[in-house]
């Protein structure tokens, strides 16, 4: 953005996409393909910083992990593609370590978690666009895993659906440099305002 960001906490939300153990932590059975662009970028650390200052401002903060039932009967019994790793991977299933929110950044009262996601946009089989309308919410930030995956795909769906979408470039990590990069590069500014935490505090502060 080549504007001073402007923000109104009260009709402003960060949504953090699966911020959870299975990527997050070491031992988490995704966090091998994304440690490398996560100490790059220092994520975890901006994005605890960004949500202590969002709440503080009175921004409302959402969490979206995704769960599965052990067993995956929630989806295809013949996936693909991403969604082939996390079954293969035995990821994120429901009351596992793996799928829990990382510490850092653990549910504070206040906060909203949104329930059902099962796939990689946040909208698809979530409440979260009710949520967001019902408490007035115009502009998104967005975080978390994967760059060019579920946060893309959120953001995607957040632009289509008339939000004002600012996506946290040093708060989001993929399974490679190069992946991670081009969503950035290329896909990022298309579909919504691309800003680095620290704008964000600037904009809160």
């Amino acid at each position: 953005m080549t504007d001073k960001l402007e923000l109104d906490p009260a009709t402003t939300a960060v949504v953090l996409i699966e911020y959870q153990n299975d990527f997050t932590t070491e031992g988490g059975v995704l966090h091998e393909a994304v440690a490398p662009v996560m100490e790059s970028n220092g994520l975890l650390a901006n994005t605890t910083a960004l949500v202590d200052a969002a709440r503080a401002a009175g921004v409302t903060v959402m969490h979206a992990p995704i769960t599965f039932a052990e067993g995956y009967n929630e989806i295809t019994s013949h996936p693909y593609g991403i969604l082939k790793g996390v079954v293969d991977g035995k990821a994120f299933v429901k009351g596992s370590w793996g799928a829990a929110i990382v510490d850092e950044l653990a549910p504070k009262d206040g906060d909203i978690v949104i329930e059902g996601k099962r796939g990689l946009d946040t909208f698809a089989s979530t409440n979260l666009d009710f949520i967001l309308r019902s408490k007035g919410i115009r502009t998104i930030l967005l975080g978390g895993f994967l760059t060019n995956c579920c946060v893309e795909s959120t953001m995607r769906t957040g632009y289509e659906n008339g939000y004002r979408v600012i996506t946290l470039t040093d708060c989001v990590a993929g399974t490679s440099v190069a992946e991670h990069e081009n969503a950035i590069t290329y896909d990022y500014p298309m579909f919504s305002h691309p800003v680095t935490s620290k704008e964000v505090l600037g904009a809160l502060s």
